[in-house]
């Protein structure tokens, strides 16, 4: 598995916008090829993460150009472009 860590920043006032657009856009973002769980924090300053664990990250990177039209939905959220890295996955445990 392969873990794609992306840190983005939301302008002030726009969190709720922004988690509502997010919660609009589940089916598409967990419909992506290999997707096994996606996780989004967000303090109320606006700093956050989105963790997204795929099968590999060849998947991963097969699946750029949606995420890219994905995060393009949050454009006049953001006070800049996310920043992703990515990470093999070493453990990936659920209480489930």
């Amino acid at each position: 598995m392969f873990a794609r860590i992306t840190k983005f920043k939301m302008k002030p006032g726009t969190r709720d916008t922004a988690t509502a657009k997010m919660n609009e856009l589940k089916d598409q973002i967990m419909a992506m090829p290999g997707m096994h769980c996606f996780t989004n924090v967000m303090n109320e300053d606006g700093n956050g993460y989105v963790i997204s664990v795929v099968e590999s990250e060849a998947t991963s990177n097969a699946n750029a150009t949606k995420v890219a039209e994905l995060w393009g939905h949050f454009a006049d959220f953001m006070e800049g472009p996310p920043t992703p890295v990515g990470y093999d996955v070493v453990a990936h445990w659920d209480k489930g």
